[in-house]
């Protein structure tokens, strides 16, 4: 029986996404680590302790752990800080993985690790040497990408991390059994800016939960969010470009448009970041048209795509667009700048727009296109259901089983 343990260092599974770091990684963890146990794959997700009310190990569901990893102080430290507490991490996730009672499981619970599954660089430092310390092949997923965001964000990679991370993701890409990439564009990026060899790049989409992220009643979701009826409402992903995206449509139109920014603050400079945003609102005199939104489950976001017109995803760098594909699976047409894996689930002109150009005027014009004319937006809504009927978590789940079947039974790669 398959055993992979899943490193997920900087921010856990069970943490509410949309607060401090937790966001897309958190659902990607969750969910693909969910969908392989219940294909039989056990899994034991192994993440930094940040406080000491902790449970040591958590049954998620059969099959399905996390275990809370004592490695620096037992509180939250930013992701600045870090790189300091890997290699008490990676010890700690060693220690837990050779000990008698885990790794001597019987095999109807899981047996002997069969694999590593890194996620983000910090992670993938610890599996560098997991893998040497156990002879176990590693599979890297990064999430985001030091090159790729120099390229977008050079102002946030000079104020994000360091110094050695571009070099870290090239030692860990190096050493990979496989380096997954969410779409073909991801893939080439790593290819390009990391000289990775394309024969170890596999694509796995991401998926979503069909189940919860549908399509429904528009004037109901808002009453159960008690979001107001009248006027035009988007919810979002790029605050401050979708503020000035709002701004420019009030002030060319006379509808009445409303923007919803569900989430808090993330990352060190969270708070000033976030009272920049109030601010920004005043500032453009649409305060009242901004409806901020506390975190919410995962699950209930569904409930806010359904509520909105449209879904603006104005981002400047992005790896997949988990966003933009719930917003499309709830049937809510997305407008996004035409970067990164944007482009690959976005069908311009048919589920939605790709703005080339990521000016406010310009997503305001594809956001007006929309709202102006109702047989496009329900054409676009059904196309966008259609479309993301393909990506589901089951689907990434056998993709990353056979990846798995064909590293076990092979050489692993070495370090040069």
């Amino acid at each position: 029986m398959r055993r992979l343990a899943v490193l997920s260092l900087h921010t856990s599974p069970l943490a509410q996404p949309g607060t401090g770091d937790g966001g897309g990684m958190n659902v990607y963890v969750r969910e693909l680590t969910a969908a392989l146990a219940r294909s039989g794959v056990s899994c034991d997700v192994f993440t930094r302790a940040w406080s000491p009310d902790l449970a040591p190990v958590v049954e998620v569901e059969p099959g399905l752990r996390v275990h809370h990893v004592a490695a620096g102080p037992l509180t939250v430290l930013p992701k600045e800080a870090l790189p300091t507490v890997v290699e008490a991490f990676t010890e700690g996730v060693l220690e837990r993985m050779t000990s008698p009672s885990l790794s001597a499981l019987p095999y109807d619970d899981g047996g002997p690790f069969t694999s590593v599954h890194a996620n983000y660089w910090l992670s993938g430092l610890s599996g560098h040497v997991i893998k040497h310390e156990l002879n176990l092949p590693l599979v890297c997923t990064f999430h985001t990408l030091d090159r790729v965001k120099a390229e977008a964000m050079p102002e946030e990679v000079e104020a994000d991390m360091p110094h050695r991370r571009a070099e870290a993701e090239a030692s860990i890409i190096e050493c990979s059994d496989a380096v997954l990439a969410s779409c073909t564009v991801e893939a080439e990026q790593i290819a390009s800016l990391y000289g990775a060899d394309p024969d170890r790049i596999r694509i796995v989409p991401l998926g979503v939960d069909h189940a919860f992220f549908g399509p429904g009643h528009r004037p109901q979701a808002r009453r159960a969010l008690g979001l107001p009826l009248d006027g035009r409402i988007q919810p979002l992903k790029g605050a401050d470009a979708a503020i000035e995206t709002l701004s420019h449509l009030r002030a060319t139109s006379d509808e009445t448009y409303r923007l919803v920014v569900v989430g808090g603050p993330s990352g060190p400079h969270g708070e000033k970041a976030q009272q920049g945003l109030f601010d920004l609102a005043d500032a453009h005199g649409v305060s009242e048209g901004v409806h901020f939104i506390d975190p919410q489950p995962h699950e209930l976001l569904s409930s806010y795509y359904r509520a909105a017109d449209v879904s603006i995803v104005p981002s400047r760098s992005e790896s997949f667009g988990l966003v933009a594909l719930e917003a499309a699976a709830c049937g809510t047409p997305v407008v996004a700048s035409a970067v990164g894996g944007l482009t690959t689930l976005v069908d311009h002109g048919r589920t939605g727009f790709l703005v080339d150009d990521p000016t406010p005027q310009h997503y305001a014009a594809a956001v007006r296109q929309i709202f102006s004319e109702p047989l496009m937006a329900e054409r676009l809504s059904t196309a966008s259901v259609l479309r993301a009927r393909r990506y589901t978590w089951r689907a990434a789940a056998n993709a990353l089983l056979e990846l798995h079947d064909e590293i076990g039974s092979g050489r692993l790669v070495e370090c040069s």
